[in-house]
Formats: structure tokens, sequence, C-alpha cells
């Protein structure tokens, strides 16, 4: 599956008020899922002494899907295809590494 496919899938679940004019609920969805992910990793350093078991990346996939949720309703939400939103960043990433700014901070470096 691509990840345009995904997202016109995806939008088959998508429940919430004004769908199709509503960048907030995925905005706030997605920082929520987001800090999941994170919490999760922090359990993992904090119980776990940084050791990734098999029932935690598990765990770890199934909020990385929720993330990718609702990061395809906000590019929809916004008219962006997420290949081109994926390939914008790859882009970015690519020029960033040819001039020596992977590092750094600021996102025109």
């Amino acid at each position: 599956m691509d990840l345009n496919q995904y997202q016109d899938k995806s939008r088959e679940t998508a429940r919430y008020p004004n769908l199709g004019n509503n960048a907030i609920y995925p905005t706030l969805g997605l920082a929520g899922e987001a800090g999941e992910v994170a919490d999760k990793v922090k359990k993992v350093i904090r119980d776990k002494d940084g050791l990734f078991g098999a029932m935690e990346k598990q765990e770890i996939k199934l909020e990385l899907g929720d993330v990718l949720w609702y990061i395809a309703q906000l590019s929809t939400e916004l008219g962006f295809d997420l290949d081109e939103v994926a390939q914008l960043n790859l882009d970015k990433l690519s020029s960033r590494a040819m001039r020596g700014k992977l590092s750094g901070s600021g996102d025109n470096r």
C-alpha cells in the first residue's frame, strides 16, 4: 500500500465535527497520539532500562498507526497528498545532507 492509498482508505473511518473543513480536530488528535508514543517510550526507559521487548514494540507500533491516521486526516483537511508530503520531506532532508546541514536548528538551514 502506498501513502495515498492509505490516506484514501483511512478517510473512510474519519468521524469528527466539520469533516472536510476542520484542521483543528486532527491536529489535536495528532498531538495526543504522539504524546502516547512518547509516553510508552518513556516508560520503557524508566521501567525496562531502555530495552524494548516484543510487547512494548507492538504497543508502540499501534500508537504509530494512530499518529499516521491523524497525519493522513490533517493532510486531507489541508488538501495535501501524503505521497507529496513524504517526498517533500525527503527532498528537504536530501538538500540538507548535500549541504552538510542535517545538524543544527531552524527549518531553512
